[in-house]
């Protein structure tokens, strides 16, 4: 029976098991994440039905939201089924809801920890396949006045110009810096280049008598704190 209804329609469906109808009736909570998907979908194909679709999607993801969201629309139309509409639906969807994550964090008036600023700076790089590099600027009180992003790179680089992070704060009166990087392969600990940017800014910054604060790498794992290690 469950093979057979693999293969209807949704709209062939019993009301309680479309994805639509069962929203209204039970809520957003009650359904399963290709439930979900298949509503973005909206239509299947004559074999197979947007659930179905959806976790053909699901299932090359690794059954994994955050895999998915790194994929490109060329990537989601592998499956057959799922054309250019509805592969940039989804990812507008999966964007949305990185976004919500980055405008729902507590904004923390002032750093006290290198926690502070993991949970600040994590919803910047979400999902993303490359590295880049942002800088954190913060007043006398240790309050974030503005955060830009200095660098966009490879999967284990970028190019970080010091002349454009120092000429940002100085107009803006700053008295430290956070900088922050994300490591794509899942690395928390520094390289040898992480290390030598990190002194040469260090060094740029006692001159201009701006702190640098902290540098944070960033992985979905977790964070590594050059401050807390003593790096700085």
């Amino acid at each position: 029976m469950g093979e057979y209804k693999q293969n209807l329609t949704i709209k062939t469906w019993a009301e309680d098991d479309r994805p639509r109808e069962k929203l209204v009736k039970l809520g957003r909570h009650a359904l399963s994440d290709a439930e979900l998907i298949a509503i973005l979908i909206r239509a299947g194909t004559r074999k197979s039905s947007a659930v179905e679709l959806s976790k053909q999607l699901l299932s090359m993801s690794g059954n994994n939201l955050n895999t998915l969201a790194k994929l490109t629309y060329n990537d989601i139309k592998k499956v057959k089924g799922i054309g250019l509409a509805k592969a940039l639906s989804i990812i507008a969807a999966l964007e949305l809801g990185r976004r919500r994550k980055e405008s729902e964090l507590q904004r923390f008036e002032k750093i006290t920890s290198s926690r502070d600023i993991y949970e600040t700076a994590r919803p910047l790089f979400l999902d993303l396949p490359l590295e880049e590099f942002w800088i954190f600027i913060l007043n006398k009180g240790n309050r974030i006045i503005d955060k830009f992003n200095i660098s966009k790179g490879g999967v284990s680089g970028t190019v970080v110009d010091a002349r454009v992070i120092f000429k940002r704060a100085v107009e803006l009166l700053a008295s430290g810096i956070v900088l922050c990087h994300n490591h794509p392969s899942g690395n928390l600990y520094p390289s040898q280049n992480d290390i030598d940017l990190t002194r040469r800014l260090e060094d740029a910054g006692k001159l201009l008598e701006i702190n640098v604060v902290d540098h944070l790498i960033i992985c979905e794992t977790g964070y590594y704190s050059f401050a807390d290690e003593r790096k700085l």
